[in-house]
Order: structure tokens, then C-alpha cells, then sequence
């Protein structure tokens, strides 16, 4: 029986993850891997000394491995393609990049289309870079835009392996998905137009020049693999990577910026928040009866928040679980008589993943790959208080009364 106290070591987590950077940003870049194990270690002897559940350590460990070999896999692809934007950095320019990366991201993921397009959004507004460019890039690459179909976002492929069909969301969602990206891009469109840093001078047309071609057959090998069974899927997608990065010609890393540092810090950060979340999940699944989830909207929300700070793959599956026991556990069922449920469930983990650095496995790459190149980037109350919460949160009520209400 899992108890509320077993959810003590994710909020510790959570705190060291939010805070630390803050307060202690060189000790916690030295010892964040130390805490994270520490507040890791008694979840997993609990399991086996007192629990004895290996079947949950098993589950949780093969998730995890399955999360981090397809967002490390792209991140290493991706850092050997170049794709340089020359030309003047317009805020309609700007816009159109992120529209485009909402379109990649139902291609090749939202991991895939942010480690494709980061670099280059930065390098072309380096002269007139602010903290709010790298925030919208999280909110419309890394979240919103891939939701609409399996390969978009990991909570949407989980949807597609437990029975809705590769289009099912798409078909029913887009134009809720156009909505969200019309208001999320015209508030940065705002945003950048009152940026005049960097935008005197004549005009110059963009011109993109592409380099690191055969890391795009890598990158659609890795897509395919997707749909292949563990453990092939995860081995062909490491086979990719490691292919990638040694076929990869050096001078294209070089300008690319690339090193192991963000991945590396994303893998540890992550493994203790799969393993410290596990009993939080497992509280919640017990007590979902308690949650008064008989509307869309509730679950809407519901599934929201989690996703904020849980990782919203689990969150979308939990959620799943409970709409499937009101229809009587069979997705057909569920599908046929409360479709508004699976597309509350949907949107709610999908883009209620923007909302915190780690509520989606591409925020916090995103946000490593910026400091890595010594950009300024809000820490972890200032993303939540100035941007997500004041810009996102008004959206998303939007989108309720649209779909929900």
C-alpha cells in the first residue's frame, strides 16, 4: 500500500530542481547528480525490501529507457544537421520559424523539431536575443505544436499503443490546435515587436542552407523505429545516434555548439523523476475514484496540472486508465460513447506540458542548450509566474470553453 509519504522524495526533487539553480547555481551544477540519486535510492529499496514490487521497478526503468534513447537519439542527430537562417531576424520571421517547428514537431516529435530548430532560432536573433524568445520556442516546438499525432508528443504515442487510431486526434482536434497556436503566436509576435534590438539596417531576405544531409535518413530511421517493439526499438535508435555522431563531420558539430552536457544533465535529472514519481502515480490511480472526474473539462484540467510537474507521458496514461474504467475498461467503448474524454486527456497532457521546464522532456533541453551557449534563460519560478502562467493559462481557458464547456 502506497502511502502519501512516499511521495515526499519527487516534491523534494522538484524543490532542488526549482530552487537550487537559483540559490546555489554552482553547487547544484556540481552535485545535482548527488541529490538526485540520494532522493532516488529509498523509492527503489522500498520497492524491493518492503514493497517487493519489482514489476513497478521493471516498468518504470523500461519507460525510462524508452524516453531517454528517443530523446537522446534525437538530440545527437539533430546536432549533426546545420540549418542556418541568414538573412534579417523579423518578428514575422521569427514567427514563421516557430509555426514551422509546430508543423515539424507532428513529423519528428517535438524533441526532434527542437533540437532541429534551437540552434539556428537562436543564432539568427543573437543580436537581439531576449528570455521570452527561448520561452515561446518551449510553449509552440517543444509542446503545442505536436499535438496532433502519435510521433508529436510521447503522451499521444502511448494513446496510439493502447488502441486510438494514428489520426483519431488530429481529426477532431485541429482546429483547437490552430486556435492555441494563432493566440500563443500573437502574443510573441507582441512580444517581438517591441523588441527593436538588432532590427536596423536594411532588410535582407532569408536564405536556408542545410548541411549534415545524411542525418536526415538517421532521423527518419529513428521515426520508423518508433513503431518497432522493445528492446529493437530503442536499440536501433542508439545504433542511429551513434552512427550520426561518428559520421558527422567535426567542423559541423563545432558550429553546431554540440556536446553531451545537456543530454547528460536531462538522462539524470530525469531518471530520478520517473523513479521519485512512481508512487505519486501510484497515489493517484488509487484514489481516482475520490477525483470527481465525470466531465472533459475536469479531466482537462486534471490532467493538466499533473502534466505541469509530473512528466506528462505518465500523466496522459494515468488518465487514460481512469477514463477507460468509467466505459468499462475497452477503448472502443470509450472512444464511441465519451470521446470528448481522450481529446481532454490529449490536450490537457500535451499542452499543459509547456508549463513548467519539466513538464515535457524537450523544455529542459531547450533550456540547457540556451545556457550552454551562455544565454539568459528565466529560472524555474520565473518561467512559471511571468510567462506561463500569465500568457498560457488564459489560452487554455480558451480552449475549455471552446471544447469543454
Amino acid at each position: 500500500m502506497v502511502t502519501i509519504w512516499a511521495a515526499i522524495p519527487f516534491v523534494l526533487l522538484l524543490l532542488a530542481v526549482a530552487v537550487m539553480p537559483l540559490k546555489a547555481g554552482r553547487w547544484w551544477g556540481r552535485y545535482y547528480p548527488l541529490v538526485t540519486a540520494l532522493l532516488a535510492l529509498p523509492i527503489l529499496l522500498g520497492d524491493v525490501l518492503f514493497v517487493r514490487d519489482l514489476g513497478q521497478i521493471s516498468r518504470v526503468l523500461r519507460e525510462y529507457f524508452s524516453f531517454i534513447a528517443l530523446i537522446g537519439s534525437l538530440y545527437v542527430i539533430a546536432g549533426g544537421i546545420r540549418l542556418r537562417l541568414v538573412g534579417s531576424p523579423r518578428p514575422h520571421l521569427n514567427v514563421l520559424i516557430l509555426l514551422a517547428g509546430a508543423l515539424i514537431a507532428n513529423v519528428i516529435g517535438t524533441t526532434g523539431a527542437s533540437m532541429l530548430l534551437v540552434r539556428s532560432f537562436l543564432n539568427n536573433n543573437r543580436h537581439r536575443y531576449r528570455v521570452y524568445m527561448i520561452v515561446f520556442f518551449i510553449f509552440v516546438v517543444a509542446n503545442i505544436g505536436g499535438a496532433l499525432t502519435p510521433i508529436g508528443d510521447p503522451p499521444l504515442f502511448l494513446g496510439y499503443l493502447n488502441g486510438v487510431p494514428f489520426f483519431w486526434v488530429a481529426a477532431r482536434v485541429w482546429h483547437i490546435w490552430l486556435v492555441t497556436l494563432a493566440l500563443v503566436l500573437g502574443a510573441f509576435y507582441w512580444f517581438d515587436r517591441r523588441n527593436r534590438a538588432g532590427m536596423g539596417g536594411s532588410y535582407r531576405p532569408t536564405r536556408i542552407h542545410l548541411q549534415g544531409g545524411r542525418s536526415l535518413v538517421l532521423l527518419g530511421i529513428v521515426l520508423a523505429a518508433v513503431f518497432a517493439q522493445t528492446p529493437v526499438r530503442e536499440l536501433v535508435m542508439i545504433g542511429a545516434a551513434a552512427a550520426s555522431y561518428f559520421f558527422t563531420s567535426k567542423p559541423i558539430h563545432r558550429r553546431n555548439q554540440f556536446g553531451f552536457k545537456p543530454i547528460v544533465e536531462v538522462a539524470i535529472l530525469f531518471a530520478g523523476i520517473f523513479i521519485t514519481m512512481a508512487p505519486v502515480l501510484s497515489l493517484l490511480e488509487t484514489n481516482a475514484g475520490r477525483l470527481g472526474l465525470h466531465s472533459s473539462g475536469a479531466f482537462f484540467w486534471a490532467t493538466g496540472a499533473l502534466s505541469s510537474f509530473l512528466d506528462n507521458a505518465p500523466t496522459y496514461r494515468t488518465f487514460l486508465e481512469v477514463a477507460l474504467g468509467l466505459a468499462g475498461g475497452d477503448i472502443k467503448s470509450l472512444l464511441a460513447a465519451s470521446p470528448q474524454f481522450v481529446k481532454a486527456i490529449s490536450l490537457g497532457a500535451v499542452f499543459f506540458g509547456a508549463m513548467t521546464y519539466i513538464g515535457n522532456g524537450p523544455n529542459f533541453m531547450v533550456k540547457s542548450i540556451a545556457e550552454h551557449r551562455h544565454l539568459k534563460v528565466p529560472h524555474f519560478f520565473e518561467y512559471v509566474y511571468r510567462y506561463s502562467l500569465p500568457i498560457l493559462i488564459p489560452v487554455f481557458l480558451v480552449v475549455w470553453l471552446l471544447l469543454f464547456l
